[in-house]
């Protein structure tokens, strides 16, 4: 996977941004000169979403559009897309010149994207992880998308009915249909998540060893809401239809579902002990690193081929050692990166890459 070309048109703060790109590219610059917006469209490109609260707000200010277009070889094979966003549309993804629907963009590019914001995810809420594993999964299984859309779809319109039955326009008869087509999906998704996991947690596991030098041992498990302490069933389709059945009443009360997908967590452990709780800083950036990596190494391992790495303002969070150690793996690999910093000493004069200073929205 290696992206050649990448183009803005009135894409946040660039008016028209041309690149070339090479393995290794270091965009530096002060805060807030658009760095980090460049790698905010690549990402952008693998999963058709963003940090932006709307899209819009993607469109640079005084500009009723904008434009990405990125040229990418994958197997071998040269590739272009186009992501159009309008003030007055909706979005416009376009692959080879051949328009396609969002569920199809997903996986076309995949990207790995790494941040501090990400140092949170571990004391954050259970959606932020709940996405991030979305997010991996999805780029490497259409399967697993197309069913995670169907889920979502089934669950809101479940949970449009529960408020209906509430205040009593709908009738509950209509209940356990809606509970046996969720039951099949969410029992879809939690078998392919479980399995993800599974092989996360051994990969993360090999990687924290490695850039702690053995010290720490770090182990990912997922809880399934509603199952604490309780045994998987061999039958998940048929415990959720159960289970949602039993919950019909209590369900109507709330006007939301009370059991699914939606409500799991990850739970992340080092040395045995909850990391939440009792990780200081240094290690909790250890293993933010580590989870990025190994997400990294799953995505080769489903689809053949690295994903591009996008690296925003994380060398300030690494010591020296573990920039050294991370760098060194990136230009080993061959693993294309963007990486965006405030200062150009985090890097050795002995990386062969490309450097790119950054100013209001202009490449010097």
């Amino acid at each position: 996977m290696n992206i050649s070309h990448l183009s803005l048109s009135d894409f946040r703060n660039f008016h028209d941004l041309h690149l070339d790109l090479a393995p290794i590219n270091i965009f530096i610059g002060l805060n807030a000169q658009g760095k980090s917006n460049i790698l905010e469209a690549v990402h952008f490109a693998s999963l058709g979403s963003s940090r932006a609260s709307h899209f819009s707000d993607l469109i640079r200010w005084g500009s009723s559009s904008a434009l990405i277009r990125i040229a990418f070889l994958r197997a071998a094979v040269s590739h272009s897309l186009a992501i159009s966003l309008s003030l007055s549309t909706s979005r416009r993804f376009l692959l080879d010149s051949s328009p396609i629907p969002f569920r199809s963009l997903i996986g076309r590019l995949p990207s790995v994207f790494f941040s501090p914001d990400h140092l949170f995810l571990f004391k954050g809420s259970p959606a932020a992880r709940r996405k991030f594993l979305d997010a991996a999964i999805s780029q490497s299984s259409a399967f697993y998308f197309s069913d995670l859309l169907t889920f979502h779809r089934l669950l809101s319109h479940r949970n449009s009915l529960l408020r209906l039955i509430r205040e009593r326009a709908a009738d509950t008869a209509a209940l356990p249909l809606w509970n046996e087509q969720l039951a099949q999906t969410a029992a879809k998704v939690l078998a392919k998540r479980l399995d993800v996991v599974e092989k996360l947690n051994a990969v993360a596991r090999d990687v924290q060893r490695e850039i702690s030098m053995q010290a720490e041992e770090l182990s990912i498990s997922y809880e399934v809401h509603g199952l604490k302490g309780a045994n998987l069933p061999e039958d998940l389709a048929g415990w959720y239809y159960e289970n949602l059945n039993a919950r019909n009443f209590s369900d109507v009360q709330r006007g939301a579902t009370s059991l699914g997908p939606h409500l799991d967590d990850l739970q992340f452990f080092l040395n045995g002990r909850e990391l939440r709780k009792y990780a200081s800083q240094g290690q909790i950036r250890t293993t933010a690193l580590a989870l990025k990596l190994s997400e990294i190494q799953l995505l080769k391992s489903a689809t053949g081929e690295y994903p591009v790495l996008l690296l925003d303002d994380v060398m300030s969070e690494l010591d020296a050692t573990r920039r050294a150690q991370l760098l060194e793996f990136l230009q080993r690999e061959q693993i294309q990166t963007l990486i965006t910093a405030t200062e150009e000493s985090y890097f050795p004069k002995t990386l062969i890459g490309q450097i790119f200073k950054v100013e209001g929205g202009r490449i010097l």
